[in-house]
């Protein structure tokens, strides 16, 4: 094939999924630099409610990041130096830096082969008397065993903390994850299936006491209207301007989710006879496909050969937490990782994103199968 004739499918594409709405996100930008208010104000209390509301949470706190809705989070359960949280070894970066942050210990656990969600045995295995909560992270969009994490978490009277920074949308048992633990914590990174123009994130909770501490450490612990200290917090604010973006996205959050599950549907259609091992399902889960990640013992060679037609591809991830001295530190690790180990091996993600086009689907599946012919 000549390059003349190269498709170039990109693995994400924002640009492509603003481009749609632009006139709405103009106008809405507009509106908050004409308020001459930037820093919490009308619009994140809006976007408050109605992402409490489109979850079926109590609250919603707007933060500056998903990784400030971990730590957030964390530091509102108490959790600090001496304590110890289980979270998977095979996640994004941010899931462990959270956990640093607040000064508490990493416990780098196993994930389920097929899930790659945390291992409901493994966390129970790997308890301990300074462990005070786990983080379940809801990977590439689908859903964590949430009732075995339940069981075990209410068992040994610690806390869960629900990781959907890849899953806003997605659903247990017809429920919207966020919802389960003790805290839900969200980012809205531009890429993420409920996007800002920038960092912003967001935390879940059922728990008013939770909710109140959560908005006072966003805001250096402050109180109104005295602005005194209650104790150390930090600066992690959701901005005006990103509140507003997203208020103009999330009614269109289950149109976008629906459009890349049809897209994952016809991946897994079209490779069902490939020797590929395609991302599972089962009927208490509801996904929303972050990523559409597959498993091949030829991932270089299907990932160069890929390249070389122009298709984008990633591995989410290559490096297991515990293979990151900066992110593990002093972290506890309880063996085996026999599935994280493999699955950083073999994982390759494909393109999938709300503005994909017919012809690049269809040049994604004629690429993938092209490398099969060969």
């Amino acid at each position: 094939m000549s390059e003349d004739t190269l498709l170039q499918v990109p693995l994400a594409d924002p640009l492509a999924d603003n481009r749609a709405i632009a006139d709405a996100l103009n106008g809405a930008c507009s509106k908050v630099i004409g308020s001459g208010r930037y820093i919490l104000g009308t619009e994140v209390e809006a976007f408050e409610r109605a992402f409490a509301e489109y979850v079926g949470s109590a609250f919603a706190i707007g933060t500056a990041s998903g990784t400030d809705a971990l730590t957030l989070a964390l530091l509102a359960l108490g959790i600090g130096p001496g304590d110890e949280v289980i979270l998977p070894s095979h996640t994004a970066g941010p899931t462990a830096a959270a956990v640093r942050n607040v000064g508490a210990t990493p416990v780098l656990v196993d994930v389920e082969d097929e899930s790659f969600n945390l291992d409901p045995r493994a966390v129970e295995q790997a308890m301990g008397p300074a462990v005070k909560a786990a983080i379940a992270v809801h990977l590439y969009g689908r859903p964590a065993n949430l009732e075995a994490l339940l069981s075990v978490c209410r068992s040994q009277r610690i806390a869960l903390v629900e990781d959907c920074a890849q899953a806003a949308g997605a659903k247990y048992d017809g429920r919207s994850v966020g919802t389960f633990g003790d805290l839900g914590c969200f980012s809205f990174y531009p890429t993420k299936n409920l996007g800002a123009i920038g960092d912003a994130g967001c935390v879940v909770t059922s728990s008013k006491d939770l909710s109140e501490r959560v908005k006072r450490l966003r805001t250096y612990g402050w109180t109104k209207p005295q602005f005194a200290e209650l104790e150390f917090g930090r600066c992690a604010r959701m901005d005006e301007i990103q509140a507003a973006m997203l208020s103009v996205k999330l009614p269109l959050l289950n149109e976008w989710n629906d459009r890349r599950r049809q897209i994952a549907d016809r991946y897994s259609h079209a490779f069902a006879d490939l020797p590929l091992n395609l991302p599972a399902t089962d009927d208490r889960t509801q996904p929303v496909y972050h990523l559409y990640v597959a498993r091949t013992g030829q991932r270089d060679q299907l990932e160069s050969f890929l390249m070389d037609r122009g298709v984008q591809t990633g591995r989410h991830y290559p490096y297991p937490i515990h293979a990151q001295p900066g992110l593990a530190g002093s972290a506890r690790i309880p063996k085996p990782l026999t599935a994280t180990e493999q699955i950083g091996l073999e994982i390759l993600s494909l393109p999938l994103f709300y503005g994909m086009t017919e012809t690049q689907i269809e040049y994604v599946v004629e690429s993938v199968h092209a490398f099969y012919k060969q």
